[in-house]
């Protein structure tokens, strides 16, 4: 006798991911931390809203420039060891304050400090061939006016 089960499709929408499954129905999930994914990541993706989701048109996703989105690229630096121990602690100090300021004008001033000083040194070699994208992504959002 055959039984079917098991998620046929699972889709990401407004924070939460969405499965077919074949015995069940649907299945709705949160994601929650682990060593490969920070909550950090987590508030970032959940910055993503759409009004409607067509997974056939494979819609292209862009994260406005937020700390929460910048403090999730630390985490993927720290995680692929892209950036000295004491950069990823002058960067979560830097966007803290920034964060406890609501982004004083001197704290974006540091903010675009750091940017720049992460142009100049590009960290360390990494395997992770993500982390120098990552990186670019992480000065592009530290430059910015954030919202």
């Amino acid at each position: 006798m055959l039984i079917l089960a098991g998620s046929w499709s699972a889709y990401w929408y407004n924070g939460y991911i969405y499965s077919s499954e074949i015995a069940r129905g649907l299945d709705v999930f949160e994601l929650t931390p682990t060593a490969h994914l920070t909550q950090n990541e987590i508030d970032a993706a959940k910055t993503i809203r759409v009004s409607e989701l067509n997974v056939q048109n494979q819609q292209r996703y862009e994260f406005q420039p937020k700390l929460v989105v910048a403090k999730a690229y630390v985490d993927q630096l720290e995680r692929s060891k892209a950036l000295p121990a004491a950069k990823i602690g002058e960067l979560r100090t830097a966007i803290q304050n920034a964060e406890g300021s609501k982004l004083s004008k001197k704290d974006r001033a540091n903010l675009k400090k750091l940017a720049q000083s992460l142009e100049k040194n590009p960290g360390l070699p990494s395997t992770n061939p993500n982390a120098n994208s990552v990186r670019l992504s992480l000065i592009e959002i530290l430059k910015q006016p954030m919202l």
